[in-house]
């Protein structure tokens, strides 16, 4: 069934007023009305002018099109959701009997738009998506943020636009990134009294040269001495839920990941913490500095590349 593009006929656009929507029918009725226009096919497009109108016209009408042409993509036949279900009372404001409306119109009012039969309707609005970005602090103890987002809303002439809202979002204790968090009845309005959808927000991490997240682990680059490896030592590391003491084995090297139980993100289990190790090596920018790496090569019979070169 081919979607028929009602401001498209009536010559508007889809931000048009009433006012603008009743003046662009009147110019076109007097063009084509059978009694007066010399136009070939007067008859047809004054059936086509009214339908528009007819829609276009009606608030509540005007808000269902626009709800269910949204699902309409360009090349493909439109069909109806499978949820709707429903039409209305029509009394043709142009003239048109009730058989002078198209296919379309009744698949999408419902075939007591035909006949002239009320029947009430309803279609719940559709759901909508958004990204939600959060310290990792954050997943680690419930806590509430405010979030501001564009988000469709109805007006009282049917027309629906985008307008700036500030929501207030808990954020559950162990959420992870890529999880979703439903609000209910946050999406976009439904029709004919129908319940409004819900809206889904996508949890992402703000980015932390510090942490890696892999599900519920955590990973956590930690700078060391060369002497704090090569001798071993307890230092005081800084995590997401506050300073611990570690325990650096003797002989460790960059890399090594010295693991933190149950203390990744929160959840049934919880993830762990992994303490990644790297070795930072002091500046030679002191006599002192310099002479001390100077004994180290001339005492420490150590070649890295031994291992690599065989």
């Amino acid at each position: 069934m081919e979607f028929k593009d009602y401001y498209q006929t009536l010559g508007v656009e889809k931000s048009a007023t009433p006012d603008e929507i009743k003046q662009a029918y009147r110019k076109l009725a007097r063009k084509y009305h059978p009694d007066v226009s010399k136009e070939p096919n007067a008859e047809e497009r004054m059936k086509q002018v009214n339908e528009a109108n007819e829609v276009l016209s009606d608030p509540e009408k005007r808000a269902t099109y626009d709800q269910l042409g949204s699902r309409y993509k360009g090349g493909q036949e439109f069909q109806p959701p499978p949820d709707w279900g429903g039409g209305f009372d029509f009394s043709s404001t142009g003239g048109a009997g009730a058989d002078d409306f198209s296919d379309f119109f009744a698949n999408l009012f419902g075939q007591s738009a035909r006949s002239g039969g009320p029947r009430s309707y309803q279609m719940r609005g559709e759901d909508q998506h958004a990204k939600l970005t959060i310290d990792l602090r954050d997943a680690y103890e419930e806590t509430i943020r405010s979030l501001t987002l564009s988000m469709p809303e109805t007006d009282e002439q049917g027309r629906t636009a985008m307008k700036q809202q500030t929501l207030k979002v808990r954020i559950p204790k162990g959420v992870k990134p890529g999880q979703h968090i439903r609000l209910a009845g946050k999406g976009s309005p439904g029709s004919g009294g129908g319940a409004a959808g819900d809206l889904y927000l996508e949890v992402n991490f703000k980015p932390d040269p510090q942490y890696r997240v892999d599900g519920r682990d955590v990973f956590e680059i930690i700078a060391v001495t060369p002497w704090e490896c090569a001798l071993g030592a307890t230092i005081e590391v800084p995590t997401p839920t506050g300073s611990v003491q570690l325990k650096v084995p003797a002989g460790s090297q960059t890399g090594n990941k010295l693991r933190l139980k149950e203390r990744g993100i929160p959840g049934n289990p919880a993830g762990d913490l992994y303490i990644v190790l790297k070795v930072e090596l002091p500046p030679a920018d002191t006599d002192q500095a310099r002479k001390l790496y100077e004994t180290m090569a001339q005492e420490l019979a150590f070649d890295p590349r031994r291992k690599v070169g065989g």
